[in-house]
């Protein structure tokens, strides 16, 4: 459990690195994911030398198909965060519970419980409240979009990251989703002209590379092989609070008061949730 918390705490402060950089999405998750990659790798060959070899053919295609999801995810995440704000991003990303709560029992033949799906209406009313309208002209609107965006595949990338964790080594599938995220990238990046970071951003993008992506990136997926999505979902519902507050006080972002009643019915909700999940596998295994 100490390792999903701090994981999205991490994942939290990774938002604000939308609005510390001054380069593209694609660039900002094409450099994340290059030094994730190279930190892993290193990691696996000197300190916990995990072998990163030997996957069939069908897991290998799954890490290449991991590789573009994340790499979606993230884009559209720094993407709602600039277009829009850090809290508005954070937010709307935190809808993945919903898609989780209906794609987890397609994925592992779960049954769907009554409390999952009003869990999933909760997150859609809170939703509802952070989106002001439906025109797309609207940042908030736009930024919502992407956002919800993100938490869709995210979802995905969480529920077969939890069918790989159960055979495949965490760091390995880590090292290979970041390596093939930033492979799947260099073909927008260079179809789309965008210009290299510029020399004050390489800092941060290291920083956001090894510490808020390598380190947090292998601490969820070891968490999944422990818990349920649909729980890892739940405490995944703090990150938007880390991130608020860490705006608040390092960009100076206050906040709408729609967003913050969105956030605050999304988060109530998820951890509602959560706590009742835990309290029944406590007294199921009593039983």
């Amino acid at each position: 459990m100490i390792k999903i918390h701090l994981a999205v705490f991490l994942f939290g402060f990774a938002g604000l690195f939308g609005k510390f950089l001054s380069c593209s999405p694609f660039i900002i998750v094409l450099g994340r994911t290059f030094f994730a990659a190279i930190t892993l790798f290193a990691y696996a060959k000197i300190v916990s030398r995990t072998r990163l070899g030997g996957f069939d053919r069908v897991p290998f295609l799954f890490l290449i198909l991991q590789g573009v999801l994340l790499a979606c995810h993230w884009v559209t995440f720094f993407m709602a965060i600039q277009i829009s704000s850090v809290a508005v991003g954070l937010v709307t990303f935190s809808s993945f519970p919903l898609f989780v709560t209906f794609l987890e029992p397609v994925f592992f033949k779960e049954p769907l419980q009554k409390r999952d799906i009003a869990t999933a209406l909760a997150v859609f009313c809170g939703i509802l409240l952070v989106i002001p309208d439906l025109d797309l002209s609207n940042n908030v609107t736009l930024g919502g979009f992407y956002g919800i965006l993100s938490g869709l595949t995210f979802a995905v990338l969480a529920l077969v990251n939890r069918k790989n964790a159960q055979t495949q080594d965490p760091i390995a599938l880590a090292f290979y989703q970041n390596l093939f995220a930033a492979l799947f990238l260099c073909l927008p990046v260079l179809v789309l002209d965008l210009p290299p970071p510029a020399p004050a951003d390489l800092p941060n993008l290291i920083l956001l590379g090894v510490v808020f992506t390598a380190m947090a990136h292998t601490f969820f997926i070891q968490s999944l092989t422990k818990i349920r999505a649909q729980t890892a979902s739940v405490i995944a519902g703090l990150e938007p609070v880390y991130g608020i507050v860490l705006a608040f006080f390092l960009l100076n972002e206050i906040p709408r008061i729609r967003t913050l009643a969105g956030g605050l019915v999304i988060i109530t909700a998820t951890i509602a949730a959560g706590v009742y999940s835990k309290n029944s596998a406590q007294s199921s295994s009593q039983n």
